[in-house]
């Protein structure tokens, strides 16, 4: 028989566009962890429907949804109520990704491969106004939050290369476009999903003050790109 009802006061909406793993994590918070899960939404829009309407206390959100990207998502939900709490769950450690769902104002970020223990502490400690992040998650957030702190002092004393605002995950990915390949192979070669591939190359539009991937190929290669991450690597092996 399952425990009573420790956490029945703390609403939970689960935001997964894959029906077996919306039905796992809705079955690990309200039958094992106790929590009223208010429903589940599998795109966008009935995410955002169900924010509305019931202003949940704790969103458990799959960042890699089909239609909307997790980080435009989740600025919308912010839009509509500053108050609700979400937990990223996705299978991607990716540190940039990490970075900028918490920059975002994400409150926990949870791996689906963690034990569900880890997801119902998670709700626990966000609903109580905690940060989540398991140790080997805030290593590489810390980690990658340092590294950002020193390119911005860097940009002060650069010249004026647009260039320099690209993350070092963009300037990647951005490198691998000027290879001719697909966002779908460029996922495959960095092991991230197709969706972060995409948020990155909207990143690297705004940065780089162009509408198109024929138009950041040209910038890269005219203001050095390649001639950088050459010297990077050369630096690296050194």
């Amino acid at each position: 028989m399952r425990r009573a009802k420790l956490h029945s006061g703390i609403q939970v909406l689960v935001v997964d566009d894959n029906y077996e793993h919306a039905a796992g994590i809705r079955g690990i918070a309200s039958l094992d962890g106790g929590f009223d899960v208010i429903g589940t939404a599998s795109n966008a829009d009935v995410c955002l429907n169900m924010v509305k309407k019931y202003h949940p206390d704790v969103i458990l959100m799959d960042i890699n949804m089909p239609d909307t990207d997790g980080i435009t998502l989740l600025q919308k939900i912010k839009k509509i109520d500053t108050n609700v709490r979400v937990i990223a769950l996705t299978g991607y450690d990716d540190a940039d990704l990490i970075y900028r769902v918490m920059k975002e104002g994400a409150r926990g970020y949870v791996l689906k491969t963690m034990a569900s223990a880890l997801l119902i502490q998670a709700i626990i400690d966000v609903s109580d106004g905690k940060i989540f992040l398991p140790s080997v998650i805030a290593a590489k957030f810390f980690d990658y939050f340092q590294k950002s702190q020193e390119d911005e002092k860097s940009y002060v004393n650069s010249e004026d290369n647009l260039l320099n605002y690209l993350t070092q995950r963009e300037e990647e990915v951005l490198e691998l476009l000027t290879e001719g390949i697909s966002y779908k192979e460029v996922a495959t070669r960095l092991f991230i999903s197709d969706t972060t591939v995409k948020t990155h190359v909207n990143n690297i539009f705004q940065k780089l003050q162009v509408s198109d991937k024929t138009q950041a190929v040209l910038y890269a290669i005219n203001n050095g790109l390649l001639n950088k991450t050459r010297v990077n690597r050369t630096k690296i092996a050194v």
